[in-house]
């Protein structure tokens, strides 16, 4: 008899079912229990359809019984980011205007998971349109932390990764352009990776050569993360901008030393943005457990003064090119900060926009050349622990006030504008017992390698 739970690894969970310990059906049925026990008060799972799932699960068992080839995920309970189209079940992106929206087909990222094996049993919330760092919409509500449901899970992969650390699946998808898989990560303590442009194809998309969000996978340790990543990697036709390793490059088993890691550490990369105290003594005590290791640990960081800018008007932009028209005909249906950001986009000029592209080359080739010194770098992925679920944003740090709904991401989304991978990973708590991650950013295309660091330092604070 299996002591399998829903606290089990995901890698532990998927062998189990392909071993016949346990049934997809009896996995699923573990899954809804916790669903049910928790989901009501945090909000996380969306969109839930046990039934559906339940028919999911018995097919699952009966290709298995067939002996059919099984995909790494096969069996393993799956809800999908709002965000992100499904065939045949309800994606509202958060927003009103969508709260009916039923897509025929699925996206490129949803068909991976599904071909692996994955039993679907819903969705996880998001903000608005995925603008904005804390999960809440008019269609669903605002999702909580599962830490302490007063405050926020983050976002805009605030659902997936609240339903991570709560047990309610054992992996999630996600996405990022500012900080939307890294800020939930470190505020539910687990952990999300934004992958290298291209690393994880996305199709359809209303502009191929857009380059500021990426999709990219949650898991609660960095080998199921792996495993996932295994499954979103790899080329497609479709994706113009898809790098060629295959996905199996990322897979499981991930083992790293930390010995000899060159490692640069910055809290604030030279007074660039504000940190909470509090986070910030987490990020300095992460590097103890690197020099404990072996690494080599200075206190360095790139120059990415340009990158604040560059953010603001890519983001801008593309905002206003997705969202405009919607926007114009739908003035009261957009929440107040994101109608401003798409607006934001209108009085952009072609030079504005070319300047930001050629701040991000700059900002690339920084990144390049500080990686000929050091293998990684770290610095805070939140500027500040999870903050109270009623606010929108933090407006202030530090008794310091924030200006805008951006200002408390600068830590996340100065990374974004580089094309460097990044992953979040459980670092410490704050007094209060709230959960504060650390970012390792490496160079572009280098995700196994910061896959086997992340390991390196998890295995270190374990």
């Amino acid at each position: 008899m299996t002591t399998l739970g829903v606290e089990s690894t995901a890698r532990e969970q998927a062998a189990a079912v392909r071993l016949g310990e346990i049934s997809a059906r009896e996995l699923l049925e573990l899954h809804l229990a916790r669903i049910a026990e928790r989901n009501p008060e945090l909000n996380a799972i969306v969109s839930l359809d046990e039934e559906r799932a339940r028919v999911g699960a018995a097919a699952a068992d009966e290709a298995r019984a067939a002996g059919a080839e099984l995909g790494p995920l096969h069996g393993l309970p799956f809800a999908v980011k709002d965000t992100h189209r499904v065939a045949g079940w309800p994606t509202t992106y958060g927003s009103p205007l969508f709260a009916d929206h039923v897509p025929e087909t699925d996206e490129l990222l949803v068909e991976r998971i599904r071909g692996a094996g994955a039993v679907l049993i819903g969705k996880t919330n998001v903000p608005e349109f995925a603008a904005g760092s804390h999960t809440f919409n008019k269609v669903f509500g605002t999702t909580l932390n599962p830490h302490d449901p007063a405050r926020s899970a983050g976002g805009s992969s605030g659902g997936a990764a609240c339903a991570l650390a709560a047990g309610m699946v054992p992996l999630a998808d996600g996405s990022d352009m500012g900080g939307s898989l890294r800020n939930p990560a470190s505020f539910c303590g687990v952990v999300g990776m934004r992958p290298s442009l291209g690393r994880v194809p996305e199709w359809p998309l209303y502009n191929q050569w857009e380059s500021t969000s990426v999709g990219g996978p949650l898991a609660r340790n960095v080998g199921d993360l792996a495993l996932l990543l295994s499954v979103l990697a790899g080329p497609d036709p479709r994706a113009p901008l898809a790098l060629g390793d295959p996905g199996r490059a990322f897979a499981p088993p991930v083992t790293g030393s930390l010995a000899g890691l060159r490692v640069a550490l910055s809290v604030d990369l030279g007074g660039a943005f504000e940190v909470d105290t509090e986070v910030a003594a987490v990020v300095e005590a992460s590097a103890s457990a690197f020099t404990a290791a072996g690494s080599r640990v200075d206190a360095a960081y790139p120059d990415l003064d340009l990158a604040d800018d560059t953010f603001r008007t890519l983001r801008a932009w593309h905002f206003q090119a997705k969202f405009g028209t919607l926007l114009a005909e739908h003035p009261d249906a957009f929440k107040p900060s994101l109608a401003d950001n798409i607006r934001a986009g209108e009085s952009l000029t072609g030079a504005d926009v070319a300047r930001a592209y050629t701040q991000r080359t700059t900002l690339a080739e920084r990144m390049r050349v500080f990686f000929a010194d050091y293998d990684v770098l770290v610095l805070p992925v939140s500027q500040v622990p999870p903050f109270p679920a009623d606010q929108e944003f933090p407006t202030e740090i530090n008794g310091k006030p924030m200006e805008s709904y951006l200002d408390w991401m600068r830590s996340a989304y100065f990374i974004t504008v580089t094309g460097c991978p990044a992953i979040a990973v459980p670092a410490g708590t704050t007094s209060d017992g709230l959960p504060v991650g650390i970012q390792i950013v490496a160079p572009h295309g280098a995700e196994r390698r910061l896959l086997e660091v992340a390991a390196g330092f998890e295995a270190a604070l374990s």
